[in-house]
């Protein structure tokens, strides 16, 4: 479904990434995974087209995608959600959803707003609120909501339990492997290891903008040494 070669990236002369290289294979949550500043985002950003590589190949189902247009990205069938979750505040919660709104990709079934509200049924209690007044694990449920209306095959999820309550998180784990459940592929990206443990088949583990490990989620959680050397604080 992705596959990231020789991914390399900068901010202005900064060299965030230093050839990353992943694949993310249908149906499965991939989980990215390192500490604050190791290339996470941007990982994200650059497959998404919000920040263009400098070089390296980003491969959708098979075509390059790497230096395409986010919108250009988004109709193929990547949906991304942002860490600072970019609702409209101002808007509904079904005018949100409506916003996201994309043609169903071909042998997926199409994502509805009767859909999105079966898989977050809090959303459809307040479905005339607006998305100012809802709280940070609604915001997140919306943002979700949103981009599955753009029937995405591949869906970005940047932190989504950052900030959130300990129920909300294990709710947002449930939603996460009812869309694998659906078919989707999620690339997951996390700080917190209990999270990603819940959800993801497979982990990459990113440091100063390079992948220093990658293997089945459960391998990581035995080897205390790669734990300790790149993801405790």
């Amino acid at each position: 479904m992705l596959e990231v070669t020789g991914l390399h990236a900068h901010y202005g002369r900064a060299h965030i990434l230093d050839g990353v290289t992943l694949g993310a294979r249908q149906s499965e949550v991939l989980a990215l995974l390192g500490r604050n500043g190791a290339g996470k985002s941007t990982t994200m950003k650059s497959i998404m087209g919000l920040v263009r590589p400098t070089s390296g190949a980003v491969r959708f189902r098979g075509e390059d995608i790497a230096g395409r247009e986010p919108f250009e990205i988004a109709r193929r069938g990547i949906g991304y959600v942002p860490e600072e979750r970019r609702i409209f505040a101002d808007l509904t919660v079904l005018e949100n959803l409506d916003v996201g709104r994309m043609p169903a990709s071909e042998g997926l079934a199409a994502w509805t707003v009767e859909r999105v509200f079966a898989l977050f049924p809090s959303l459809a209690a307040m479905r005339t609120r607006t998305g100012g007044r809802m709280s940070g694990g609604e915001q997140q449920m919306l943002t979700i909501g949103r981009t599955l209306m753009g029937n995405p095959r591949l869906i970005l999820l940047d932190e989504p339990s950052e900030g959130l309550a300990p129920v909300v998180i294990e709710r947002m784990a449930e939603t996460i492997l009812a869309l694998k459940r659906e078919g989707l592929t999620v690339l997951l990206s996390e700080q917190n290891l209990h999270f990603a443990r819940l959800v993801s088949d497979r982990a990459c583990v990113l440091e100063k903008g390079a992948i220093r490990w990658e293997g089945a989620m459960e391998a990581l959680m035995t080897d205390e040494a790669v734990r300790a050397q790149y993801l405790s604080v």
